[in-house]
C-alpha cells in the first residue's frame, strides 16, 4: 500500500476536516523535542508522516487501528507533544500519527469518591483548573503541565514535580480505556483495589505507544490546602549532605509534596540569586494543617542531624517564588529553540535515572568524572551537574543535566554530543544496578539498552509486544530495539 492509497481509505473513516496533509505540520510530526534543534535548522533525516489525523470517538480510533494493523502502517499516538526522548520520532515511511486533540472532554469529576474522568486528550492543567475551583487538585505537576494531556501522561508513567507527596501516575490512575491493534477496547473498571491476578492497568500505563492507545483515563483528585504550604532552602556544601537529608526525612515516614537537592553546577541555573557556588536543598510541605506541622519537624529534624554539612538557610519566599516559576508553558518551548539556534548552543538536555540510596552518590560522580575525564568533546560542555527531585523509602532518582555549545553541523548535534553523554550516563547506572530511565521513558533513544534495562524479565515485555502487537504497528522502535532504526538513532 502507498501513501495515496492510505490517504484514500482514511477518508472513508474519517471525514476531511480530521485528516491533516499540511506539509509544515507533518515535518513538525516527524519529531518530538528529542532533536528539536536539527528540526528548528530544517535538517531532519526521518521519514514525514503520511497524515496526522484526529479522531473524536472510541470508535473511530478502533476503526483507525484496525485499517493500519492489516495493512502494516505505522502508527505514532500522540498528545501534548512534550516527549524527550524520540517517542514521537518517525522511523518508518508509512505512518500515520493519531493525534488525541479531539478526545478532549471531561467525562466526570467525582468528588465524593474522590476521582476524575478524562479522555485522553484533556490537558493536565485544563483538569487541575476546574478542579481548583471546588477545592481540590489532580496532584500531578511535570513541569509540562500547561500542555500536556492525559493519554500521554499515562502513556510514558510520567512524573510530576510533587510526587514525594501523591506518587507518580501510576498511583493515580484508577482505571483506563485503551484500544489495540485490532480494534479491541479494553476498559478496566474503577476500583481502589483488587487481587484479580496481575494489575493489567499496567500494561497501557508506560507503554508508550508500542502496545495500544489510551482514549480514557480516570484518576484519583485530591483535597487542596495552599494556605498551609510551607517552604524549606538550605545551601549546602556537598550533594551527599543532601541525599542524606532526603533520605532521613523519607526513611522517617515523612512525605513532603517536594523535596530536591541541586549539585553546584545546576543549582547555579537555578538558584542565580542565592546559590553562593553551593548545593541547594528544598523541601515543600502540603495538606492540611496537622500533616504540614509534623512534616515540617520531620524536615527540621532531618536538617539538624547533618548539619555539620549546611552553610547557611535560605529564605523561605525565594524558593516559593522559584516555584510559582517552574513550569513552562508552549511559548516557553517556543522561546527556547529560539534561543539554541540564536547561540548554536543546547540547555537543559537531561538524562534521568534511579537507584537505591547506597548507589545514587556513586552512580553520580562516576557519571560525571567520566564525562570530564573521557567525553572527547568535553571542552563543547557549559554545565554539568544534576539533581536529586523524586525521593521513596528505598531510593532516589537522580536528573543528569548538561548544557553545551554546538560546534557542528546541526544534524550531528544529538552523534556527537547528547548519544555519547547519554551513552556514559546509562552504561555507568546499569553497571551498579541503577534503572537507566526514571520516567521519560525509553521512547527510540534509549531502546538500545532496553534489554540491559530489564534483563531475564525482557522474556515478559518482549511478549506482551507479541501478543498485542504481531505485525509491529505500534510506534515502531519505541521501547524495542529495531535494527532497521539504528541509522535514525545516532
Amino acid at each position: 500500500m502507498n501513501a495515496e492509497k492510505v490517504l484514500e481509505s482514511l477518508r472513508g473513516i474519517l471525514s476531511n476536516d480530521q485528516i491533516n496533509t499540511d506539509a509544515d505540520d507533518l515535518y513538525d510530526a516527524s519529531a518530538d523535542r528529542y532533536k528539536k534543534y536539527a528540526k528548528a535548522r530544517k535538517v531532519l533525516d526521518v521519514p514525514v508522516p503520511i497524515a496526522i489525523v484526529y479522531p473524536k470517538s472510541v470508535e473511530e480510533v478502533s476503526r483507525l487501528l484496525v485499517f493500519c494493523n492489516e495493512n502494516k502502517v505505522n502508527v505514532i499516538p500522540r498528545g501534548g507533544k512534550t516527549a524527550t526522548e524520540g517517542g514521537l520520532e518517525n522511523w518508518k515511511e508509512l505512518t500515520v500519527v493519531i493525534d488525541s486533540e479531539h478526545l478532549n472532554q471531561i467525562i466526570k469529576i467525582d468528588e465524593f469518591n474522590m476521582q476524575a474522568t478524562v479522555q485522553a486528550g484533556v490537558p493536565l492543567q485544563v483538569l487541575e483548573d476546574e478542579l481548583r475551583k471546588v477545592g481540590y487538585t489532580t496532584g500531578h505537576s511535570p513541569q509540562s503541565k500547561p500542555v500536556a494531556k492525559y493519554g500521554g501522561l499515562v502513556a510514558t508513567r510520567s512524573i510530576g514535580q510533587f510526587s514525594t507527596l501523591y506518587g507518580g501516575i501510576e498511583d493515580m490512575v484508577v482505571g483506563l480505556e485503551c484500544v489495540f491493534p485490532d480494534g479491541h477496547v479494553s476498559r478496566i473498571k474503577n476500583v481502589p483495589r483488587r487481587a484479580g491476578g496481575p494489575d493489567i492497568r499496567h500494561i497501557a500505563i508506560g507503554n508508550e505507544g508500542a502496545l495500544c492507545y489510551i482514549t480514557e483515563v480516570t484518576v484519583k483528585i485530591f483535597k487542596y490546602f495552599p494556605e498551609n504550604n510551607k517552604f524549606y532552602g538550605y545551601l549546602l556544601n556537598d550533594i551527599e549532605t543532601g541525599i542524606n537529608i532526603l533520605r532521613e526525612v523519607m526513611v522517617n515516614g515523612y512525605r513532603p509534596s517536594v523535596a530536591r537537592v541541586y549539585s553546584e553546577e545546576d543549582a547555579k541555573q537555578h538558584f542565580y540569586n542565592f546559590h553562593k557556588d553551593k548545593c541547594v536543598l528544598i523541601f515543600m510541605a502540603e495538606g492540611t494543617e496537622g500533616i504540614v506541622k509534623a512534616t515540617c519537624k520531620g524536615i527540621e529534624d532531618a536538617v539538624e542531624k547533618f548539619k555539620g554539612g549546611i552553610a547557611e538557610q535560605v529564605d523561605s519566599a525565594l524558593i516559593e517564588d522559584w516555584f510559582n516559576h517552574l513550569n513552562w508553558s508552549q511559548k516557553d518551548i517556543d522561546d527556547e529553540v529560539e534561543g539554541m539556534i540564536e547561540n548554536d548552543s543546547h540547555a537543559g538536555f537531561t538524562t534521568e535515572i534511579s537507584a537505591d540510596w547506597e548507589t545514587i552518590p556513586k552512580i553520580y560522580h562516576n557519571v560525571v568524572n567520566r564525562i570530564r575525564t573521557q567525553y572527547n568533546r568535553a571542552h563543547d560542555l557549559t554545565m554539568l551537574g544534576g539533581h536529586s527531585s523524586h525521593s521513596y523509602i528505598n531510593g532516589t532518582n537522580m536528573y543528569f543535566v548538561y548544557n553545551y555549545n554546538i560546534n557542528c553541523a546541526p544534524e550531528d548535534e544529538m552523534r556527537i554530543y547528547h548519544h555519547p553523554l547519554q551513552t556514559i550516563i546509562v552504561e555507568e547506572t546499569l553497571k551498579l544496578g541503577g534503572s537507566m530511565c526514571h520516567h521519560h521513558g525509553i521512547g527510540k533513544y534509549r531502546n538500545e539498552w532496553t534489554t540491559q534495562e530489564h534483563g531475564s524479565a525482557f522474556y515478559m515485555l518482549e511478549k506482551l509486544k507479541e501478543a498485542f502487537d504481531p505485525n509491529g504497528i505500534m510506534n515502531f522502535g519505541t521501547i524495542f530495539p529495531q535494527e532497521e532504526g539504528i541509522k535514525y538513532q545516532k
